[in-house]
């Protein structure tokens, strides 16, 4: 006998899906063309008004803000035909200096579309997807969307979770973050203790020279430095402090990596760890988290791995006891959780 019910839902599950991928690619636009950061900065504005002020066609404009009224992405006035965000929408869509600023995530997200073609061909032939060679919207994305959570908590909370490492970092240490990409948490450590030194390294030469720009731009470069380097085989011991931020998963020989990591360190070093949380379980991340992270791990993060020599394909759910695994096998003898967020586990390894 049919189950109504269970079609009935599920259908209504999937329409709303699709409405929220639909309209994810209006969020991609809004973003690219500042207009949520300026409807925020001028309030209730008409299609016309917030045409004039971001030299946009309006009829445009008044398809895409009744799109944003329709996903509560914005509010509508039928009385004046005017359209505002309020707080809560502001702070996620218009202003990247705040820690809950998210809408650099659906560039990540517009990526696996744009890289679909790709994709179906790895699933296919059980090839491997270089992160290098996705689509940009992902190098971007990556930035922006983890970057307000570096922001609100790595030197706030994650670093003094760690044992005397904030001690050393504010005395002057020696810092090496792997796996950097546009260097965001890089540059957030260079501001917040200036006595140290960084160095971000990262395979990918097009990230590389936007770290450095990002450096110059942030007025970190007397302490930072950015170089092209696998994450088994970057220059330099003796470093009192090594970070990966949400990349070790993505790579193809993470106890490699790990293993170079504990080499490169100074006498009393430190190994900063930071994934996306997880359980060790699939079962214990069937949730909003897991849903995110599953999904952006099956497009980019596993097909990353598998493109690299070891290919060990750790997903982006990997989960703590996982990442033990690699740092035990990797010949480190401490090895705990420091904090956690929702979204990201933070582990020391020594």
């Amino acid at each position: 006998m049919t189950d109504t019910n269970t079609i009935e839902g599920f259908t209504g599950r999937f329409v709303t899906d699709l409405a929220a991928v639909a309209h994810a690619a209006t969020v991609v636009v809004g973003d690219k063309l500042g207009l949520y950061r300026a409807l925020s900065e001028r309030g209730p504005s008409t299609a016309a008004e917030l045409a004039a002020a971001t030299g946009c066609d309006e009829r445009y404009l008044r398809e895409w803000l009744s799109a944003q009224a329709a996903s509560e992405y914005a509010h509508y006035d039928p009385a004046t035909e005017r359209f505002h965000l309020d707080e809560g929408q502001a702070a996620c869509l218009a202003d990247e200096a705040l820690p809950t600023f998210l809408a650099g995530g659906m560039a990540v997200v517009s990526s696996m579309h744009k890289d679909d073609a790709r994709i179906v061909d790895a699933y296919r032939t059980g090839a491997g997807l270089g992160w290098h060679e996705h689509h940009h919207d992902l190098f971007d994305g990556t930035e922006r969307f983890f970057r307000p959570g570096y922001v609100a908590n790595l030197v706030t909370s994650w670093i003094p979770a760690l044992d005397g490492v904030e001690a050393k970092l504010a005395a002057g240490a020696t810092v090496a973050d792997i796996g950097c990409g546009h260097g965001a948490s890089t540059i957030v450590m260079a501001q917040a203790f200036p006595a140290s030194t960084f160095v971000g390294f990262d395979y990918h030469a097009p990230s590389v020279d936007v770290a450095r720009k990002r450096a110059a731009d942030a007025g970190v470069s007397d302490r930072v430095t950015f170089e092209v380097a696998p994450a088994d085989a970057y220059p330099g011991t003796g470093y009192d402090l090594v970070c990966i931020f949400d990349a070790l998963h993505d790579m193809g020989d993470p106890t490699a990596a790990a293993t170079h990591i504990k080499a490169s360190l100074a006498p009393g070093g430190t190994f900063l760890l930071v994934e996306p949380n997880a359980g060790d379980r699939l079962e214990d991340n069937l949730n909003l988290i897991g849903r995110i992270f599953y999904s952006a791990s099956s497009a980019i993060c596993t097909p990353a791995s598998r493109a690299q020599d070891g290919a060990a394909c750790l997903g982006a759910q990997a989960g703590e006891g996982r990442l033990r695994a690699v740092c035990e096998a990797a010949g480190f003898t401490s090895f705990r959780r420091a904090t956690e967020t929702p979204f990201n586990i933070v582990l020391e390894a020594r």
